[in-house]
């Protein structure tokens, strides 16, 4: 049984995202047929690391997958995280919809 503290438990659906991104960059190193060892080397990590990287490892930092990019020339691709936030855009556009009408509303009262 493994340990899990408050830290490194994740929703079952945010681990397997961790994983789907790890699986997308050790396909990523394969494609362009380079080894563990080079990738640890140019992102500054060991080859364990780059292995927890490539498993989707909660415990390894943002900064570490950040690095592992950019020794992949994706460092691009992070600009992406929380690019579509279609929640966000909704709450703002409602929000900005209630003001609209709540100003139409008082202009209504001086017509």
């Amino acid at each position: 049984m493994t340990k899990h503290s408050k830290a490194t438990f994740l929703p079952r659906k945010v681990q397997r995202n961790l994983e789907v991104m790890g699986e997308q960059i050790k396909l990523a190193r394969k494609r362009r047929s380079l080894s563990l060892a080079t990738i640890a080397e140019r992102a500054q990590c060991t080859q364990l690391t780059l292995m927890r990287v490539e498993k989707g490892a909660p415990t390894v930092s943002i900064g570490i997958y950040a690095r592992v990019l950019y020794a992949l020339g994706l460092d691009e691709d992070i600009l992406l995280l929380a690019q579509k936030d279609e929640a966000g855009n909704a709450l703002v556009n409602t929000k900005l919809m209630r003001k609209n009408h709540k100003n139409e509303e008082e202009y209504d009262v001086f017509d």
